[in-house]
């Protein structure tokens, strides 16, 4: 893909996928190693070909789970904040463990809706990676970013529907397409980023209650 991954950060990120695949509860579905390298840390590295990543002051990562994309782009990016959001304990406390390694990582074990009351319009970009359909990562990451900043989704296949839904969710919310971008080929993988910007002041009313984001979606 064009980025150069020092051979200390290829071994703390295959040390940390060893140790994923070895715990107990479920952290992840892929439990091959070979598949694990592509399917999390390589498609997790590939968000530094976004410039809004890659040239971020501070990354707050939503729905954080076994620690992809965070972990492997605080592992890139040393001198750059990286909060983990996470709000199942048992995964929030593997996150505690994995980025002990790491001095610039920071995890809440918490909701997303929560961490907005104390830390509303406060992060320069918010990242998400398989969090569920577009309005509902709209709705968790437009009250945390600040005027100008970008929300950068890890998706999948495009789905019209989910498209046409995000563009009335962001009116809503007051954020705009910043467009898409194609992302690196992965063995196995359909992959393009989806980029956002903040344009105006989230209404206060959002995020709604933890838990309607996703259960009446906006849009």
């Amino acid at each position: 893909m064009g980025v150069d991954v020092p051979a200390p950060v290829a071994d703390a990120l295959v040390g940390i996928l060893q140790d994923m695949l070895a715990e107990p509860q479920n952290l992840s579905a892929v439990r091959d190693m070979d598949a694990a390298v592509w399917l999390h840390a390589v498609d997790s590295l590939s968000g530094l070909l976004i410039d809004q990543i890659r040239e971020a002051p501070a990354l707050l990562d939503i729905g954080s789970g076994g620690g992809f994309p965070g972990l492997a782009l605080a592992a890139m990016l040393p001198d750059v904040p990286v909060t983990l959001v996470e709000s199942e304990r048992r995964k929030a406390a593997w996150l505690v463990r994995a980025s002990a390694r790491f001095p610039n990582v920071r995890v809440v074990a918490d909701r997303s809706e929560t961490l907005a009351r104390a830390e509303r319009d406060a992060h320069p970009v918010v990242t998400a990676r398989a969090l569920g359909p577009l309005p509902v990562v709209l709705e968790l990451a437009a009250p945390l970013l600040a005027r100008r900043g970008h929300l950068v989704a890890w998706r999948g296949r495009r789905d019209a529907d989910d498209q046409a839904a995000a563009a009335g969710a962001a009116k809503q919310l007051g954020m705009s397409s910043a467009g898409d971008r194609e992302a690196a080929p992965i063995p196995g993988m359909s992959r393009y980023f989806s980029l956002w910007e903040k344009a105006t002041d989230t209404p206060v009313r959002y995020p709604r209650r933890p838990g309607m984001a996703a259960k009446r979606p906006l849009g």
